[in-house]
């Protein structure tokens, strides 16, 4: 607790996270005031969710471990274990960069519309910081080049708010005539940024919003059980990749 402590007050301290808050504070307090409709204010904001915050969350993460490098190195000539290190990093950060997005768009979202879909932006940006974070610190630990490293988070970012939709329109379509309603809510689900959206949808009630992909999976599990199915997801989703970085680095020669 100690080192989540100290590296959490120095993430805190920084320019990055602060210019993050304050970003996120101006979008959030500009579509509350301008917008009189609680349904365009949520849309809006799960649009910025769904794009800026795994952006943001991928690559300051990917940024901060290369910085850490040599704090890292002097933390392992120490008594202290390559797990808890690794643990301390992931949490302090969650905590910082999860904690400016809670701050700056999920209270306020609270304040002014205390509904259940307010609640679930905060949980699925909550969750997307998480998970992006895993996903960085994958990059990071994966290559020691810092450009090769920023780069393949770049690549995980648009792979999975950009380009996967895409894939699975083109599946859609050639393969229209055959039964493929249960494939495709596999492959959402192989995609957090979908889940996230979707799952706010569901709770919206617009299904003119959900797209062909989330009108199946809403069909295919109904409201209440795709939002279980859906929460269950970004856990998973947040607790893989969050492995896969530790196992690469506790076996990494440094």
């Amino acid at each position: 607790m100690k080192l989540v402590k100290y590296i959490f007050f120095d993430l805190v301290r920084s320019r990055f996270v602060f210019f993050y808050f304050l970003l996120l504070l101006l979008f959030t307090g500009t579509f509350i005031l301008l917008q009189d409709d609680v349904s365009k204010v949520q849309l809006s904001l799960l649009n910025i969710i769904i794009l800026v915050v795994p952006l943001v969350s991928v690559i300051f993460a990917t940024i901060h471990w290369y910085n850490s490098a040599e704090f890292i190195e002097v933390l392992l000539a120490q008594p202290v274990s390559r797990k808890r290190i690794f643990i301390s990093e992931f949490v302090a950060l969650s905590l910082a960069v999860g904690g400016a997005f809670i701050l700056a768009t999920g209270i306020p979202l609270l304040i002014f519309y205390p509904d259940a879909v307010s609640l679930l932006l905060m949980v699925g940006g909550f969750f997307l910081t998480i998970i992006f974070i895993a996903l960085a610190f994958w990059s990071a630990v994966f290559t020691r080049d810092k450009a090769k490293g920023i780069g393949l988070s770049l690549v995980l970012w648009l792979y999975f708010s950009l380009i996967y939709d895409g894939l699975v329109l083109m599946l859609m379509f050639n393969f229209s005539d055959y039964p493929i309603d249960k494939i495709v809510v596999v492959l959402l689900s192989l995609n957090p940024v979908d889940v996230s959206r979707v799952m706010v949808l569901m709770k919206m009630e617009m299904s003119a919003m959900l797209g062909y992909s989330g009108a199946v999976f809403t069909d295919f599990l109904g409201s209440s059980v795709g939002l279980i199915y859906s929460i269950v997801l970004l856990i998973i989703w947040s607790i893989v990749p969050f492995f896969w970085a530790l196992r690469k680095f506790s076996k990494k020669d440094l």
